[in-house]
């Protein structure tokens, strides 16, 4: 039996206070990387390998939106295919960044973990907080998103007490998976990803068989300068590859995280690149570009195109179920291990600090309750107008904690700690970090100043809750 994760001090009870935390600058200074966690076994809580490792990348960096992409790119052409590429190299350069952070550091709340240790508690604390509202506000819009889908399949008639009730039922079956264990939690995430890139990989390599260059259109369908049609479909693409961190978040709970971590990472990363751009390409190769530009199911038009007949929409609804469910699956737990990171040093409530078959249950039924409440809202109003807000504010929170973890790579390079960094990589690592760095902030200027706005405002709220735990942790 695998331990489930590491700890680098016992989990506080709920009701007593939390162990006083030490400042991250001073524990980097100690000479000694921090020792893996652990925790009492469980046959429901079972460390991942690799290969779950690598599906949680790749599970969680592939949601729903895969199926609207080529579409959403379609009015720049085929330019948007270097988009694609240029990302893609940013986002291997964050997984390798990761990847390093992980081996010096393999503990539970990758982001969070690094940049406390760097910058101390206030720094790590908005990394948490505004990772934890991503993950729970993503994942009411990922339900909504599957209630389109499933409409294909069993039509709800437009009834916004079915469509609530299909959502909130989308929602709990992960969270469920989560209570039940990390066991119950790879198993999801492994066959979830083996089958939504089953129907993914037979379009983006069948369509390769299909393929009509005359499809295609324009290298460039807009004004302007081909740099100028890049960065827009960038701004658009930019948000493919959030989730890269994944394995990193949940390191305490894989095995010989030092190994595996950066590898899966990689390898998730690589994969979700190679289905976003084979498949991009194979659908602007079957689906005439004047249709594509109107598609709202471009998978659906492209196996319909390959295969003929109308039954591509059904095949592409219940594997887009399957992606989102998948990406719930994996949110979930990464929202849970965030808090409970920092909870464990006292950041966040001490009731996120308790684990329970390898997973904090009090952060998944919080992350769950919170999404839920949000879905209903949404519903309830009566307009999305409120809720695309509040996910156009993720596309910032999201964000944040990969500026501040490159940022933290950089300051172990910089500060002469030999113990942390190879001198010989030393060199490599500050061009990957920089790399990183200038893609993060490409990341948030992409998401425009809305988001920006807002999403410094949802930051800032949890100010408040660090003065609150703070407090407490003083009378302590």
């Amino acid at each position: 039996m695998h331990d489930t994760g590491t700890v680098s001090q016992s989990a506080p009870t709920p009701g007593s206070p939390a162990p006083a935390p030490t400042q991250g600058p001073a524990s980097a200074q100690k000479g000694q990387p921090p020792s893996p966690e652990r925790e009492g076994g469980s046959r429901h809580a079972r460390r991942f390998g690799l290969p779950v490792a690598t599906a949680l990348v790749m599970g969680n960096i592939i949601g729903g939106g895969i199926f609207l992409l080529p579409a959403s790119v379609a009015p720049y052409g085929t330019v948007s295919l270097v988009a694609f590429g240029v990302l893609t190299i940013g986002a291997i350069a964050l997984a390798l960044v990761f990847g390093r952070l992980a081996q010096r550091d393999p503990r539970t709340g990758g982001p969070y973990v690094y940049v406390r240790e760097a910058f101390g508690d206030f720094a790590g604390f908005l990394a948490a907080w505004s990772y934890w509202i991503t993950s729970w506000v993503s994942n009411a819009a990922l339900a909504v998103t599957a209630v389109g889908y499933l409409d294909v399949l069993l039509p709800l008639h437009d009834s916004p007490w079915l469509m609530m009730t299909a959502a909130l039922v989308v929602q709990w079956l992960p969270a469920l998976a989560n209570l039940a264990g990390t066991r119950y939690v790879g198993v999801v995430q492994l066959v979830s990803t083996v089958l939504k890139f089953v129907p993914l990989l037979l379009v983006a390599i069948g369509g390769l068989f299909f393929f009509d260059p005359d499809n295609l259109g324009p290298f460039q369908a807009t004004e302007g300068s081909a740099l100028g049609a890049v960065s827009a479909s960038a701004a658009i693409l930019l948000f493919s590859y959030l989730g890269v961190e994944s394995a990193a978040v949940s390191a305490g709970e894989v095995r010989n995280p030092r190994r595996n971590v950066g590898r899966a990472t990689v390898l998730g990363t690589l994969g979700a690149a190679l289905v976003y751009l084979l498949g991009t390409l194979a659908v602007f190769g079957t689906v005439a570009h004047d249709k594509l530009l109107t598609s709202s199911a471009p998978f659906t038009d492209a196996v319909n195109a390959m295969f003929g007949g109308t039954w591509g929409g059904a095949a592409v609804a219940c594997a887009a179920l399957v992606s989102i469910v998948g990406a719930l699956n994996g949110w979930t737990l990464l929202s849970a291990q965030t808090a409970y990171a920092a909870a464990r040093d006292g950041l966040f409530p001490a009731r996120f600090a308790v684990k329970r078959r390898g997973v904090s249950t009090f952060g998944v039924i919080v992350t769950v309750v919170l999404a839920s409440l949000l879905t209903v809202y949404n519903y309830m109003a009566g307009t999305a107008r409120v809720f695309e807000i509040l996910v156009l504010v993720t596309t910032f929170t999201a964000t944040v904690p990969y500026l501040l973890a490159t940022a933290a790579q950089l300051y172990f390079l910089l500060s002469g700690q030999s113990d942390r960094v190879r001198p010989a990589r030393l060199a490599r690592d500050a061009v990957l970090a920089l790399a990183a760095f200038g893609f993060s902030m490409w990341l948030l200027a992409g998401s425009g100043y809305a988001a920006v706005y807002q999403g410094v405002l949802f930051l800032f709220a949890g100010v408040l809750v660090y003065a609150w735990m703070s407090a407490r942790r003083a009378r302590a």
